[in-house]
């Protein structure tokens, strides 16, 4: 960053114009003075604030701005002064109206090399496993090769990454069929591509999916890119994509011991109007007794939906062996199967399920401490985390 930089202090010092190498930025002169990077404002240790921002007076302005060599000096009407680094102060996140993130790809049935992880390099090298998570990052799953076939052979990679997420089927659970079964997950009956537990509150973020045997006939995995629907619909139907955007049906499971409701859209936009995501799940979904006008728009907009995310021309469809797992995201990926009959085979799968901060944790502190030039000898080309 060069001295050419030039600060400007406008709107009787309400507003600070920054300008350099063909960047322009505004900013608030209360934005300033809340994120002023000093040790009387940040604690050094924790860099949380120490000060009350909401104390701040509202009529504050910026008494001073000069420009250093990659330096902003402010001084401020409440006598506080900083010093920001000009770079950083340039590069930080600006809202945008973009429809996703920059370092999503989004796919469909072309797909034809699969995002793939070697479970025991993982395990092993940091470099690998960041090269994992930006594979679930960009394409919303990633297969694991290597896994241990044994019951939990899945756990000593999920603590490479956070805590596993338990639920009332406890931690890691089988899924095959059952007589009896508490959920169709454990009958042969194919699956709809479908989310996973919309009725809970936070809904898990993401899927471990770890195959022991599947010897039986029939069983394959499906598996859509929930946020390649959306935009389809978004570009075919801008009425059915706000529709599903608007209402929010309710979603429930129950049985003997559990009760578990949740609600929300069947597309999410974060507060930038991005794709956060997406829920189907037509097992669980209870809607509310709506206006028939809005349900006749809501139920035509919801087959639309529906029409894309079973199509053949986004779905991807493998059979998982022994020893491999598919880990995906369950804000995006939509999965299912197809049928099986046990006369062929024992189909046995394990699934466990890890939440999203703790994972998008360790992937930006991997970000940050591996060597760039290391991370790119491993990872394939890509931005944030907010979906």
């Amino acid at each position: 960053m060069s001295s050419s930089a030039v600060a400007a202090v406008n709107s009787q010092g309400r507003r600070l114009t920054l300008r350099s190498n063909g960047v322009e930025r505004e900013f608030a002169a209360l934005w300033l003075r809340e994120r002023a990077p000093d040790e009387a404002t940040l604690d050094k240790l924790t860099g949380q604030r120490l000060i009350e921002a909401a104390q701040l007076p509202l009529d504050l302005t910026i008494t001073q701005a000069s420009v250093g060599v990659d330096t902003l000096q402010l001084d401020f009407s409440d006598g506080h002064s900083t010093q920001f680094t000009l770079s950083e102060l340039l590069s930080d996140d600006k809202p945008t109206r973009q429809e996703l993130t920059d370092d999503l790809q989004l796919w469909d049935a072309s797909l034809d090399t699969l995002p793939e992880a070697n479970f025991g390099a993982a395990l092993e090298s940091d470099a690998a496993l960041l090269a994992m998570l930006d594979d679930l990052r960009r394409f919303g799953f990633v297969r694991v090769v290597g896994v241990p076939c044994e019951e939990d052979g899945m756990q000593a990679l999920i603590d490479r990454i956070g805590p596993l997420r338990r639920t009332n089927w406890g931690g890691i659970a089988d899924v095959k069929s059952v007589a009896q079964a508490y959920d169709l997950t454990m009958t042969q009956r194919g699956l709809e591509p479908h989310t996973d537990n919309p009725y809970r509150d936070p809904i898990p973020g993401y899927i471990w999916l770890h195959c022991l045997t599947n010897a039986a006939e029939g069983g394959d995995s499906t598996l859509t890119d929930g946020f390649m629907a959306a935009q389809r619909l978004r570009q075919e139907s801008p009425e059915a994509f706000e529709c599903l955007t608007q209402l929010s049906p309710a979603f429930r499971y129950v049985d003997a011991t559990t009760h578990l409701e949740s609600e929300g859209p069947l597309i999410e936009l974060d507060s930038h109007g991005r794709l956060a995501r997406v829920r189907y799940s037509n097992r669980t979904e209870r809607m509310t007794a709506y206006d028939p006008d809005t349900l006749e728009r809501y139920y035509a907009a919801r087959k639309r939906f529906y029409q894309l995310i079973t199509s053949d021309a986004l779905t991807v469809q493998l059979k998982l062996s022994p020893g491999e797992m598919l880990i995906m995201d369950n804000y995006r990926l939509l999965h299912g199967r197809t049928a099986f009959q046990l006369e062929g085979g024992i189909r046995h799968m394990r699934q466990g399920y890890v939440d999203r901060d703790s994972t998008a944790s360790r992937h930006q502190v991997l970000r940050s401490t591996i060597a760039p030039q290391q991370h790119a000898t491993i990872a394939t080309p890509e931005q944030g985390y907010a979906l």
